[in-house]
């Protein structure tokens, strides 16, 4: 009666994480002489497994005396629980040592740990032990991890071959198969599978909702989804409450543009997880939505739900992109206050933050103060290095991680410093690292990686260098970096050659608008006005629309916006007036005009200087200067643009940064330019 007592005490601990009575009964079974008992232990390794105390399950087991199949298990299941999936798989090798059978539940959790490392090669050898013995297809159980550790192991083949030859398919073997697909990239058969199930009448619970509206998502399929929701409304099924499919409901409206039903749906759920959360915050923000993005993590964050890496990163990486400096700061100083804040992940996103906000100090400091860097923390500050035009600084950090032995810089390593050498001009140095990479037989020269160095050929008038190298190259030349060519080519007026790119990129890409304006304002520099008006005729005909130009400046942690031509602003007045101010004192000191060739061919010499002083980055400037002093020495004013800045903008920040003495720092959709003293970092090649 005692032992069946103790046996019980120690499932209901076990069942509702309560350790320190777990320790209790621990004790007392010991002094009463059960501490030899052999089903006792195996309940106090689940026990101590389950609260999260894996040293003690351990240390419980390395004392038994005797232990059967499930003493292994249920430390195997522990280890596995507390994110060590190789000292699971170390257990059941140990098994195979001792002789000791495992069971069905031994196999499913050894294969859970293989599908958790990856390594498709143990899984396999698991496999074939559950062929041999029978579990393959005995045991719905043993079936199902098998197939869940394919498809972790991105062998969806193999996965979709067992699920074929499974006799007594239950709703686990569905839901895994399905989620198998959707996590996979294969939407369509995911949501084939999700009609034969119904059609052999099993009925769909949360985890098959999921993953459908994960297929769903994928395919943009927003008629499908929503007749999913529908029929979530019409069965009555209770999704307000069901976490996991809310979540993925709210994340399928997000991602097919329909942020008003996310909203809906979001209102709607008692119990809201990370996913539906994260899911609208970032939902908001990529549809520029910022302060509405901004109220809801600061409801997020007194929710009392744990924010965790993944959130955080996003999060940051919306303020990255938008280059929000105040917010940028806030949330690292948040990050700093929670567990997650230390996830080498969030640590790289502050510091892609940073490098992206024009805070290349910070950016240093908190790359030294990172202890544990991995290889995309070095190749984020060898990519902001580069963007800043700091190429021998880029290189000298290269090197640096090419010394520690437990790092290798990979394709994106070597993309990231050959943009350097390129932004910087360095010849002599990117060949040798080119050489390096095409040397290496881990990793494969990608077209970007080509396309870095015919950029830096096209930098130094080397255009028919450039063109061998594309040339010769072992892969398909694409888009990128043909048009890496003919940039290079208005650059340095090579017509001949640009006429010759221009036909190619026509074929290969005859529906990108910036393709046809490269090339007419090519035709329009040498003098060619029939042939460059022909080219924008093709694109009013196309009816082709090119993406608008717009700047950003953050101004007492409110964010400006403007587009070419904007009038919108209340300061529109204000700004207007110092432009021309400054455009009277830059003319007066050292002759400044506009550089007309800048501007649209096909409109008057007048109108051509009005659209330019209306560019979207001096309608940013102008506000700046507008709300400060204009006699303010030293002050750094920083501007952002999605697109590339244009050659008249840049002579006319350099100009400004000169007659005013101020630092001017201008992210463009290329690279950082740091206008001071009427330099730019650049060197006036971007």
């Amino acid at each position: 009666m005692e032992r069946q007592r103790f046996a019980e005490l120690l499932k209901y601990c076990s069942k509702n994480g309560l350790l320190d009575k777990g320790k209790y009964v621990h004790g007392a079974l010991v002094k009463m002489g059960f501490g030899s008992e052999l089903v006792l232990n195996n309940h106090l390794i689940d026990m101590y497994a389950k609260c999260e105390k894996i040293e003690a399950a351990y240390k419980v087991f390395d004392k038994m005396v005797e232990r059967n199949v499930v003493s292994w298990t249920a430390l195997m299941c522990g280890f596995l629980q507390s994110g060590d999936a190789k000292s699971t798989l170390s257990l059941f090798s140990q098994m195979g040592v001792l002789d000791v059978n495992p069971n069905e539940f031994t196999y499913s959790t050894s294969l859970k740990a293989c599908g958790v490392i990856g390594v498709a090669e143990n899984g396999t050898q698991i496999h074939s032990m559950c062929v041999k013995t029978g579990f393959e297809l005995a045991s719905t159980v043993v079936g199902n991890s098998i197939i869940d550790m394919y498809s972790k192991c991105e062998k969806i083949k193999e996965a979709a071959n067992l699920f074929s030859m499974l006799r007594n398919k239950n709703l686990i073997c569905w839901n895994t198969m399905i989620a198998a697909y959707s996590s996979a990239g294969f939407p369509k058969p995911a949501l084939v599978l999700f009609r034969k199930m119904q059609e052999k009448g099993e009925v769909p619970d949360e985890f098959t909702f999921t993953s459908t509206l994960k297929a769903c998502t994928f395919l943009s399929e927003i008629l499908l989804g929503a007749q999913i929701h529908g029929f979530l409304l019409t069965t009555g099924f209770p999704y307000s409450v069901k976490t996991k499919t809310a979540g993925a409901l709210v994340d399928f409206y997000v991602k097919c543009g329909s942020l008003f039903e996310a909203r809906k749906v979001f209102d709607q759920i008692e119990l809201k997880n990370v996913i539906s959360w994260s899911s609208l915050i970032l939902g908001y923000a990529q549809e520029e939505n910022l302060d509405e993005a901004m109220d809801l993590f600061r409801e997020f964050r007194v929710s009392g739900i744990r924010v965790d890496g993944f959130v955080l990163s996003s999060m940051i990486g919306v303020f990255a992109d938008f280059a929000l400096v105040e917010q940028g700061k806030q949330m690292h100083s948040y990050a700093t206050k929670i567990p997650s804040g230390l996830d080498i992940s969030v640590f790289n996103s502050i510091l892609d933050m940073y490098l992206k906000c024009g805070l290349i100090g910070e950016a240093e400091k908190l790359f030294e103060e990172i202890s544990s860097k991995n290889v995309i923390s070095w190749t984020t500050m060898i990519s902001g290095y580069g963007k800043y035009g700091f190429g021998k600084k880029a290189i000298s950090l290269f090197r640096k991680m090419q010394s520690n032995k437990n790092l290798e810089p990979d394709g994106v390593t070597y993309l990231a410093i050959l943009s350097a050498c390129s932004h910087s001009g360095l010849i002599e140095e990117s060949q040798q690292l080119f050489s390096s990479l095409c040397n290496n037989r881990k990793i494969k020269p990608r077209v970007e990686h080509y396309a870095c160095m015919v950029d830096l050929f096209g930098r130094s008038g080397k255009l028919k260098q450039a063109k061998d190298l594309i040339d010769s190259m072992p892969i398909k030349p694409n888009v990128g970096i043909w048009q890496t060519l003919l940039s290079a080519c208005r650059v340095h007026g090579d017509l001949e050659l640009a006429r010759e790119v221009g036909e190619i990129l026509l074929k290969l890409d005859s529906q990108n608008p910036a393709n046809y304006v490269m090339l007419s304002n090519i035709y329009a520099d040498g003098g060619y006005w029939n042939e460059s008006e022909k080219l924008r005729k093709m694109v009013k005909a196309k009816r082709l629309q090119k993406v608008a130009g717009r700047s950003w400046t953050e101004l007492d942690k409110k964010v400006h916006v403007f587009f070419g031509g904007d009038d919108t602003h209340p300061q529109i007045v204000q700004i207007h007036n110092v432009l021309k101010e400054m455009e009277r004192r830059m003319k007066q000191e050292f002759g400044y005009v506009y550089g007309v060739k800048f501007a649209l061919h096909d409109v008057e010499e007048e109108s051509k200087v009005e659209s330019l002083r209306v560019h979207s980055e001096k309608l940013a400037i102008g506000l700046a200067l507008a709300q400060g002093s204009l006699d303010e020495e030293g002050r750094v004013i920083r501007i952002f643009k999605n697109l590339r800045a244009c050659g008249d903008c840049h002579e006319f920040i350099k100009g400004l940064s000169k007659i005013l003495k101020i630092v001017f720092m201008v992210r463009d959709a290329n690279r950082f330019h740091r206008f001071e003293g009427g330099i730019c970092s650049c060197g006036d090649y971007w």
